[in-house]
């Protein structure tokens, strides 16, 4: 009997509370509460209106607080989530330790003052998301992507490692808060400094998977989904908050913030390319992870950190959900030679370009961003490109009437980007007492080139001009492709038993 003619049974999952492992339910309490705990520790420090840090160990600020919330809740997301996904598996409560500690080394990596603590974290981090990557023990193909995961993990610690061992050579401190007061009075970037903040780019990089180093992150699809959705909703926001964390360091040179842009651009731009060719769910989603996370640095290196923290929390949020729905967006379907597209049409062009403008008014009305010639700007050309893209989904939707589209559009888009505007307000005045963070970038020459080739590629890809060009698509094809060990090519392989 071939596999087509075989009667498929469908039986009774296991409920959460199967087996005799209390683990799994008292983890999830746990990172709940950890969750209520990081809500009081905002309400505290919300009303001390200051910080407090622990004999050079630890430090709770703006970005403590803002971090412990957002990746709490994810965690207690992910915990609630996995009792049922997880049910009726031999390894559940290893799975849940696992998911628990990371957990834990994300709280200790954005409390961390001490620069050991700091890159310590930030390697456990690294060394158990490799381990949920490869949780199945009986698939090769995962633990081929564990270990493909972790050396991309243990280079960025080691490069994390040479930037602060640089940073404490160049100015004696062992803390955070120390590099940042010495950093901050230097009038000049010694060559030590530029060296450490080229590194930290690098190692922030590895870690949110930008291009060149997105191959660990397409290879990691043998990871449990709730255990994709941690990493797409926080471990590849650590490259952000390193950044902000060391602001004052990346933000000594004007030529260390545009690498950063220009960094940024390439991978928002690449990973944008990148979906086009991916036939997988998620394969597609991790490829909107690599462009998104170019956004944030974009953002980082306009001098905007309070908008890069924001955009990680929200595409947290976004990128969480899109994943533990994964399931109910698979569709089984015969390949056509061509896909019905909805056309916007006069009346829908003018209704996006309209929606997309708005947007971008009522950001720079409601945040002060993009009124003065700094970057500032490009800050709210991003945020007018996004409205577009959003609007033309919704405009082109065949599933309603042309009506309904229109109406929708801005009645969607323009109060979804006021509460966006509010959180980055909120979130701009709890970082303001942090150094480095509100230096904004003057706009260049060379800002401008990349700002006219970023919209240029942009709007290039948004008309398919890329589809014109088999030699583009099969590079695409092939940057896109996961490393050769870690395909799953058999159904039988899925067995992890």
């Amino acid at each position: 009997m071939t596999g087509r003619e075989r009667a498929t049974t469908v039986g009774q999952l296991p409920t959460p509370d199967a087996g005799n492992s209390w683990v799994p339910d008292a983890l999830t309490r746990a990172a709940w509460l950890l969750w209520v705990a990081s809500c009081a520790v905002l309400v505290a420090w919300l009303g001390r209106g200051e910080g407090w840090g622990l004999s050079g160990i630890v430090a709770v600020d703006g970005l403590t607080v803002t971090m412990w919330v957002a990746a709490t809740f994810f965690s207690g997301i992910v915990h609630s989530y996995s009792r049922r996904y997880m049910a009726g598996s031999r390894t559940i409560d290893r799975f849940f330790l696992r998911v628990f500690a990371f957990t834990l080394a994300v709280m200790v990596l954005v409390a961390a003052n001490s620069l050991l603590l700091f890159g310590a974290a930030w390697l456990a981090m690294g060394l158990v998301m490799a381990d949920l990557i490869g949780h199945a023990d009986g698939w090769p193909q995962a633990q081929a992507a564990a270990a493909l995961a972790r050396r991309y993990f243990l280079a960025g610690s080691g490069l994390l490692a040479v930037a602060l061992a640089t940073l404490w050579w160049a100015t004696g401190a062992t803390t955070v808060t120390g590099v940042a007061a010495a950093t901050s009075t230097a009038t000049t970037a010694t060559p030590l400094l530029l060296v450490a903040a080229g590194l930290l780019l690098l190692a922030a990089m590895v870690q949110s998977a930008l291009l060149p180093f997105h191959g660990w992150l397409l290879s990691s699809m043998t990871a449990p989904t709730p255990a994709s959705a941690l990493m797409h909703a926080g471990f590849v926001n650590a490259g952000g908050v390193l950044l902000v964390r060391f602001a004052p360091v990346v933000t000594v040179d004007a030529g260390i913030m545009l690498a950063v842009v220009v960094v940024g651009a390439v991978s928002a731009l690449g990973g944008k390319l990148l979906k086009t060719v991916r036939p997988d769910l998620k394969g597609a989603l991790g490829c909107s992870t690599v462009g998104q996370m170019g956004f944030m640095l974009m953002q980082a290196g306009l001098g905007f950190f309070a908008a890069a923290i924001t955009h990680l929390v929200l595409h947290g949020c976004y990128k969480a959900y899109q994943f533990l729905a994964s399931g109910s967006r698979v569709d089984r379907q015969s390949p056509t030679t061509s896909q019905p597209t909805g056309s916007a049409g006069v009346v829908g062009t003018v209704v996006i370009v309209g929606t997309g403008l708005a947007g971008g008014l009522l950001f720079a009305a409601l945040t002060g961003k993009g009124t003065d010639l700094d970057g500032g700007l490009i800050l709210t050309g991003l945020v007018v490109l996004t409205v577009l893209h959003a609007a033309r989904d919704v405009a082109t939707s065949t599933s309603v009437p042309a009506t309904v589209r229109y109406g929708a559009v801005p009645l969607v888009a323009l109060p979804a980007l006021a509460v966006y505007a509010a959180a980055y307000r909120g979130i701009e005045a709890a970082l303001s007492g942090l150094p480095g963070v509100a230096h904004s970038a003057e706009l260049t020459a060379v800002h401008g080139l990349v700002a006219v080739g970023f919209l240029a590629a942009y709007v290039g890809v948004e008309r398919g001009v890329y589809r014109r060009s088999r030699r583009l698509y099969v590079t695409l094809v092939n940057v896109t492709r996961p490393h050769s060990d870690t395909l799953l090519t058999s159904t039988e392989d899925y067995n992890e038993y």
